[in-house]
């Protein structure tokens, strides 16, 4: 499950949660809330495991030039020792070879800043997505416990002068400071 769905969900379960009249605020059930809560902190992880996989892709394309460029000097040494017999064979490939084995290092070493660099654009972007997200649901949590702080305010008042004043405000503050 990716961040994206969890947030959809969490965004349709504020819309379809049930009005509280006068006020313009939301009843949210807590355990579906919590439930989506969780189930971002799990699918986070995710998100930085594929910045993992890219690190681990670098370790492969390492080995591969690695293997290239052993094949390269192995070859390189093969055909030197093969023209051995005249001088001038011997020189040129020595050449060739010192010259095989400066491309094959110079090509590693290219390959390998690359990769590094595409490593760390992608864990940067990730974590930059995962902060986003994370700052997005903060804030709508945020507007989510203001309204059920202002619905809570607002059914107090009605019960408290349905009671005709009896001291059930001061009964509801002191329960509600146990709760906290």
């Amino acid at each position: 499950m990716d961040i994206i769905n969890v947030i959809d969900r969490l965004e349709t379960l504020v819309e379809t949660s049930k009005s509280v009249p006068v006020s313009g605020n939301i009843l949210v059930d807590r355990k579906k809330i919590m439930e989506l809560v969780d189930q971002l902190r799990l699918t986070i992880p995710e998100e930085v495991r594929s910045a993992e996989d890219v690190l681990s892709q670098k370790d492969q394309i390492l080995n591969t030039a690695a293997t290239d460029a052993r094949r390269t000097k192995s070859m390189a040494e093969d055909e030197l020792r093969d023209r051995l017999n005249s001088n001038e064979l011997v020189i040129q490939a020595e050449a060739r070879a010192a010259q095989t084995v400066r491309d094959a290092e110079e090509r590693i070493t290219r390959m390998l800043q690359q990769s590094e660099a595409e490593a760390i654009s992608r864990k940067t972007e990730a974590d930059a997505y995962a902060l986003r997200s994370l700052r997005t649901m903060e804030a709508e949590l945020g507007k989510l416990a203001v309204s059920v702080r202002k619905g809570i305010e607002v059914l107090a008042e009605q019960t408290a002068r349905a009671m005709n004043g009896r001291n059930y405000a001061e009964e509801e503050e002191t329960a509600a400071g146990m709760l906290r």
